[in-house]
């Protein structure tokens, strides 16, 4: 079943009469979509930031460098990517690759390990997570781990059946997920190749390791399942988890949810395990 903070908090926004993101411009839907997820979120505790700027594909690209007081496997960054329709498809991939390869050749400097990185994100990030695993694998750095969360796989919104399932009423609508892919991609919205929608790669072998985390109320459910049963099918290591009463976004409300503060641990002790 739904889980029941969860639930109150949909009936809620129901009740309020809150748009959908789709039918939102950008300008307008970014701190509306924002608002909606930070609301639950948990700050960092006793962490230190640090922002950067970093050579990118076009200009300097904005990281930010967090560092856990007292961390065994020292820091972590967040790439702060290029965003659609401003900028398309292929320029959020292109700035996280070059983010990562600066991470890569400046770990001593921020207190890390060149040969312990890690990709993580979640819905978009999750995508782009997977993405710069499969460029890795050729073309470097190297890379120990991945964990996505309910990411996204598919070549184009209503290609799986979670979309339409869950594709109204949880957080991510499908209406949503196709203005997306069309900022992004332009014109029908379908990835053109891998970059875009890791499903497409014909090859999933030589990856590292994966956590994938996906919620049964997830419009995005199937992306990461399916994903995860192609890369176990290459004779990747990979672990699915499905946090059943949960929908999309749910890592980003650990203040409220339950399910959203063990999947942070979750993910946490992978990371330790897989980086230690």
């Amino acid at each position: 079943m739904l889980d029941l903070k969860l639930k109150a908090m949909l009936d809620q926004m129901a009740a309020a009469g809150a748009p959908d993101i789709g039918d939102l411009p950008p300008d307008v839907g970014r701190p509306l979509y924002r608002q909606i997820l930070t609301a639950g979120d948990l700050p960092p505790a006793d962490v230190q930031t640090e922002e950067r700027r970093i050579p990118g594909p076009e200009g300097s690209l904005p990281v930010r460098v967090y560092t856990p007081h007292g961390e065994a496997f020292g820091a972590r960054g967040l790439v702060l990517y290029r965003l659609a329709p401003e900028h398309p498809f292929p320029a959020a991939v292109e700035d996280c690759h070059q983010a990562l390869a600066w991470v890569s050749a400046h770990a001593a400097e921020l207190g890390g390990d060149a040969r312990r990185i890690a990709v993580c994100g979640d819905s978009a990030g999750g995508n782009l997570a997977a993405v710069l695993a499969l460029l890795s694998r050729k073309k470097g750095p190297g890379i120990r781990y991945q964990v996505l969360i309910y990411p996204v796989t598919t070549a184009m919104p209503g290609d799986l059946p979670s979309h339409q399932t869950f594709g109204e009423g949880y957080i991510l609508s499908l209406k949503a997920m196709r203005a997306f892919t069309a900022h992004y991609f332009g014109g029908s919205g379908l990835a053109p190749d891998f970059r875009g929608a890791p499903l497409l790669a014909d090859d999933l072998s030589g990856l590292p390791p994966a956590l994938i985390l996906v919620g049964g109320y997830d419009a995005l459910r199937d992306d990461g399942v399916s994903y995860a049963k192609r890369l176990i099918e290459a004779g990747v290591e990979a672990t699915l988890v499905e946090y059943p009463g949960l929908s999309h976004g749910f890592i980003n409300m650990a203040a409220t949810l339950s399910g959203g503060r063990l999947a942070l641990d979750q993910v946490s002790a992978a990371l330790r395990l897989a980086l230690g």
